[in-house]
């Protein structure tokens, strides 16, 4: 998990913070329900992912600049290894995404029923 997340690169760092806080959020919510929590989980839900996608992206314009002084027989291992690096990120987030959506369905299952 260590390994996953250095592999992952800067990217890891901005979207772990905006995750912790997402779970934070979304376990409050779960715990207390509460209507006006629910923009913050999507706010929150979406800068998750928005960190995660610029990770990415910047990981593979890293990827694909490196690929230039690459011998020719090595491209496309370094190619899918960069790839792969990149995607760590969008797992990351996906992961605390998933993880916040199944807190949040517990809260809005403890709603009070409307009239």
């Amino acid at each position: 998990m260590i390994e996953s997340f250095r592999m992952g690169g800067w990217g890891m760092y901005p979207t772990a913070l905006f995750g912790l806080v997402l779970l934070a959020v979304a376990a409050r919510y779960a715990l207390k329900p509460d209507n006006r929590w629910v923009p913050l989980q999507i706010a929150l839900g979406v800068l998750t992912l928005t960190t995660a996608m610029l990770g990415f992206v910047t990981g593979l314009i890293v990827t694909t600049t490196n690929l230039s002084g690459a011998p020719p027989g090595r491209v496309w291992t370094i190619a899918a290894a960069g790839f792969g690096e990149s995607l760590v990120n969008v797992g990351f987030a996906l992961a605390f995404l998933a993880i916040a959506a199944l807190a949040a369905c517990a809260g809005a299952a403890r709603l009070p029923a409307r009239a």
